[in-house]
């Protein structure tokens, strides 16, 4: 491989890109290491040396004739988007494979990304997202009035979850507002005088917002060796769930607790 610094400085930034998005979505810094490595090598790195923790990732790469290059990225946002995931594995597997010009690989990566954005946006995770929170409500001993209320704030989620999370960067302040914007939206109906248990309602709107895929990560992450990553997003599972109960909690009080 007799590229530039220039082609090879690009091709890392659009390795990285995909890792860093990869690693926001939820995915295993395992896997996130892997795919960075896979994809240099695709194009002739002769060494690839990556360091992913959560909230940082340091590649070093070499290729053929000495030249180096070494790129850091602070890693500044996490969320929970399988789509994503799934379409930037399917877009790793394709450089791979294929091998598109260097300079075209960025434009790739962002054309994916509007494709997600999307799905994101679709009618079918509306409905799941309503399906969800209905089945948790009445899973956990709500009525079918409880269910269809839970599946109407789980359209507020969605909302927030598609059009407001942009503005919140910050991934425990979002968490806080949507737990606060979820729980007076319940305990607002505890006033309607229909027979509703607000409880149940909470529960089922809950489970959409609780870290689970990140806590099964962070286990995961321990126990494949990766101890710091897996610590650091065990610590941020356990805060995010602590910003919902403080979210929830504070909707209850300000509301007066009736329920």
């Amino acid at each position: 491989m007799n590229e530039s610094i220039q082609e090879a400085n690009e091709l890392l930034k659009t390795a990285l890109d995909i890792g860093e998005t990869m690693l926001i979505c939820g995915g295993e810094v395992s896997r996130v290491e892997d795919t960075i490595t896979r994809i240099c090598k695709s194009y002739g790195a002769t060494r690839v040396n990556p360091f992913v923790i959560t909230s940082s990732i340091v590649v070093t790469v070499e290729f053929h004739g000495g030249m180096t290059v070494t790129q850091t990225r602070r890693v500044n946002a996490s969320a929970t988007d399988f789509t994503l995931l799934e379409e930037l594995n399917d877009l790793s597997r394709y450089i791979c494979d294929n091998k598109p010009e260097i300079l075209k690989l960025n434009e790739l990566f962002e054309q994916r990304i509007r494709e997600c954005e999307k799905k994101s946006r679709s009618k079918k995770k509306l409905l799941g997202f309503m399906l969800a929170s209905a089945s948790f409500a009445v899973f956990f001993g709500g009525n079918a009035i409880d269910s269809v209320i839970a599946a109407g704030i789980a359209v507020l989620i969605w909302l927030l979850e598609a059009y407001f999370r942009k503005i919140i960067q910050n991934q425990l302040l979002y968490q806080l507002f949507a737990a606060f914007v979820m729980g007076a939206s319940a305990m607002a109906f505890s006033y309607s005088g229909l027979p509703v248990h607000v409880d149940k309602i909470m529960i089922g709107d809950i489970m959409l917002l609780i870290p689970g895929l990140a806590m099964t990560n962070a286990v995961r992450d321990v126990f494949s060796g990766d101890t710091i990553s897996g610590m650091l997003r065990l610590c941020e599972s356990l805060l995010m769930a602590a910003m919902i109960a403080a979210g929830t909690v504070s909707a209850v009080l300000l509301m007066g607790g009736r329920g």
